[in-house]
């Protein structure tokens, strides 16, 4: 389609030295300018019309930005060597695996005896990754030895793990012990040589006076000792802070709450409660896959230290649950045979994962209501107290 701007008509020269001719063709615009009619002036040739072809563009030539190097490969974890054997003190084992791993070191637990599964001092059954002998040609940045009797003895009498720590204290690497450990398996060893230490306070006549010290914990060069279970998690973090630094000892603190309290600090107990048996207290503990192991073997320990009879029960479909930081732990039995008995106190131990998997058990759900219904005691920790919420068994002050 064709459309003529006849409407601009030419002017007087004196105003407009040029006319200006406009036509549309199309999409292409065609623009043809002349000087006014003049007898002495021929009329210019029209402009030729622009091409409707594409015109090929060509793009400016690229700049390349200099190659960035690859990206370094993270440096390897430390390696870590926790070995246990019939006896270990479960407390002081399972602190220590859960605290490195936190720290982000491979830990290998390796068991002394013919088997992986070992049952620890206060009964826990603990499985190792593996058995010692499969860990006699590695190199570790730290051998930690958890004490326990009979378990320190029984780490005393592994030619394996004795071979194994004394090639790592003649190499100057990192080698540590609590509780009976450092009396009754590296002092036969001949590893306390010139070296301060101390131990539970059972065992101290054992050490030379002269390197004896009356200390939580003790670090000696390479060596570093510490007294029981209840000085676990400095002896730990102290060594995380050996192998990491102070930074990442500090983080481990903070996100497992372990600062000490203020000697002013409150303590107030909302729903104060006193209770006494005629017997040994019956309790339940409940166990599944992701629970913190550090909450459920301290409470089974602690709990059967006071003569109570403790019901490590599994919601999982086998007896063996892995915890959240890869401890794996056996129950007693399942949920289902735990659930034919009355018990005292049943507890919930934490773990994100752990507390989820709990939660879905509806026989666990039956028992926390008969238990409350009953007049009888609940306790939960950690994220485990949700699930006292969700069954409207928590009083909300």
């Amino acid at each position: 389609m064709m459309k003529s701007l006849s409407s601009l008509r030419p002017a007087p020269a004196s105003k407009f030295p040029t006319a200006i001719s406009a036509t549309f063709h199309h999409s292409t615009l065609s623009i043809s300018a002349a000087i006014p009619n003049s007898a002495t002036q021929e009329k210019p040739p029209p402009l030729k019309q622009r091409s409707t072809k594409p015109r090929k563009i060509i793009s400016p030539t690229p700049i390349l930005a200099p190659a960035s190097p690859p990206p370094s490969s993270p440096p390897p974890k430390k390696k870590v060597l926790v070995p246990i054997g019939l006896g270990t003190e479960e407390m002081e084992a399972v602190i220590m695996i859960d605290v490195f791993r936190r720290a982000g070191a491979a830990v290998t637990v390796a068991s002394v005896e013919e088997h992986l599964v070992v049952e620890a001092s206060g009964g826990t059954k603990l499985v190792a990754d593996a058995l010692i002998s499969a860990c006699s040609d590695e190199t570790y940045d730290l051998v930690a030895l958890p004490g326990g009797m009979p378990g320190s003895a029984r780490l005393r009498d592994s030619k394996t793990l004795q071979d194994i720590t004394k090639r790592q204290a003649d190499a100057k690497r990192l080698y540590a012990a609590i509780c009976a450990a450092p009396a009754i398996t590296l002092l036969p060893w001949g590893l306390l040589k010139r070296k301060q230490t101390t131990c539970h306070p059972a065992f101290m006549d054992k050490l030379s006076s002269f390197w004896a010290v009356k200390s939580n914990l003790q670090v000696s060069g390479e060596l570093t000792t510490s007294r029981g279970p209840g000085t676990c998690f400095e002896f730990s973090i102290s060594l995380v802070e050996q192998l990491f630094g102070e930074v990442v000892a500090k983080e481990i603190c903070e996100s497992m709450l372990l600062s000490v309290a203020d000697e002013n600090s409150r303590r107030e107990e909302f729903n104060e409660v006193s209770w006494s048996l005629d017997h040994a207290p019956q309790v339940l503990l409940p166990v599944a896959n992701g629970c913190e192991e550090i909450q459920v073997v301290t409470i089974i320990d602690i709990l059967r230290r006071a003569k109570a009879n403790v019901v490590v029960a599994s919601v999982e479909k086998s007896l063996q649950i892995l915890a959240s930081r890869g401890t794996k732990i056996v129950a007693d039995k399942t949920i289902s045979a735990a659930s034919d008995s009355v018990y005292d106190l049943i507890v919930l131990p934490g773990g994100e994962l752990g507390s989820e998997r709990l939660q879905k058990s509806r026989i666990l759900k039956k028992m926390l209501k008969e238990q409350k219904s009953g007049g009888r005691f609940l306790g939960a920790i950690c994220s485990s107290p949700e699930i006292l919420h969700r069954q409207g068994l928590l009083k909300v002050l």
